[in-house]
C-alpha cells in the first residue's frame, strides 16, 4: 500500500527568526538536485493545517514568465514570511522529474474496443514503459506555536515528498518488477538520497529523519520490493 514519505529537519539552537534563511538553504539544496529553481505555490496556515490560509499565491512558470523573478526561491519565501509570526506554517511547492511507469499511447489506442478478456491478455504481454514525470515536493517551515508545537515532532522543516510510489513501483505486479524497472527505482531512489545528504552537508542542521506515515521504514519496503525481481 503506498505511504506519505516524509523528511524532518531540526537545527541547533534554532531561533525563529532564521526560518526564511533556513528555508532558502534547504529550498537550493532541492534546486540543485531537481535542476528546478523556481517555487510552484507558497501558502502560509494560521494556527492549523485545519485553518483557511492567511496567505497563497500560485505562480505561472512557463516560457512566457520567465523574466518574472517573483518565483525564484529568495523572492517566493521574502514574500510569504514577510508576516513571521509563530503560530504560521509556511508551505512552498516544487517539483522535480522521476521516472514512472506508463503504458503508451499506441497502446491504448490499440485496447480501444477491444473485449475486455482481450485487453486484458494484451495488458499482461506488454513491457512497461518507464518516463519522466513532474512530482509535486512540498517544504514546510513550522513557526513553534503552530498546532501545539508541532515542530518537535516533524522538524522545524518539513518535506513532504508525496506517495512513496516513485520508490517502489507498487502499482506494477511483481511479474513486472523486472531489470528495467530496478534501474528506473534506484535512480528515483539516488535522487532522493543525492538531496538529503546534500541538506545534511549544506544546512547546518542537526537531525534529520525520513519516515512514512504508517511508520514502516522505507529501506525496508525497498529491500522487501526489489527482492521479488525475476
Amino acid at each position: 500500500m503506498a505511504d506519505q514519505l516524509y523528511l524532518s529537519l531540526w537545527f541547533p539552537n534554532f531561533r525563529f527568526e532564521a526560518l526564511p534563511a533556513a528555508l532558502v538553504s534547504v529550498m537550493r539544496q532541492f534546486a540543485v538536485i531537481s535542476g528546478a529553481d523556481r517555487v510552484a505555490a507558497a501558502t502560509v496556515y494560521p494556527i492549523s493545517f485545519n485553518e483557511s490560509p492567511t496567505f497563497q499565491r500560485i505562480f505561472v512558470n512557463d516560457d512566457r514568465a520567465q523574466s518574472s523573478d517573483d518565483s525564484r526561491i529568495e523572492n517566493a519565501v521574502a514574500e510569504a514570511t514577510e508576516q513571521l509570526h509563530d503560530d504560521l506554517a509556511y508551505e512552498f511547492e516544487m517539483r522535480w522529474n522521476l521516472w514512472a511507469p506508463q503504458l503508451d499511447d499506441d497502446f491504448h489506442n490499440r485496447l480501444d474496443g477491444a473485449p475486455d478478456d482481450e485487453s486484458s491478455h494484451a495488458f499482461g504481454r506488454l513491457d512497461t514503459l518507464w518516463r519522466p514525470q513532474p512530482r509535486t515536493v512540498r517544504i514546510l517551515g513550522f513557526g513553534p506555536s503552530f498546532d501545539d508545537a508541532t515542530y518537535e515532532q516533524n522538524g522545524h522543516i518539513r518535506i513532504d515528498f508525496g506517495l512513496d510510489t516513485p520508490w517502489l513501483a507498487e502499482t506494477l505486479e511483481d511479474e513486472d518488477l523486472d531489470q528495467d524497472a530496478a534501474k528506473h527505482i534506484q535512480q528515483n531512489v539516488e535522487m532522493l538520497l543525492a538531496f538529503t545528504l546534500s541538506v545534511e552537508k549544506h544546512c547546518n542542521i542537526s537531525s534529520r529523519l525520513l519516515w512514512t506515515e504508517s511508520g514502516e521504514p522505507l529501506a525496508q519496503k525497498l529491500i522487501d520490493r526489489l527482492q521479488r525481481l525475476n
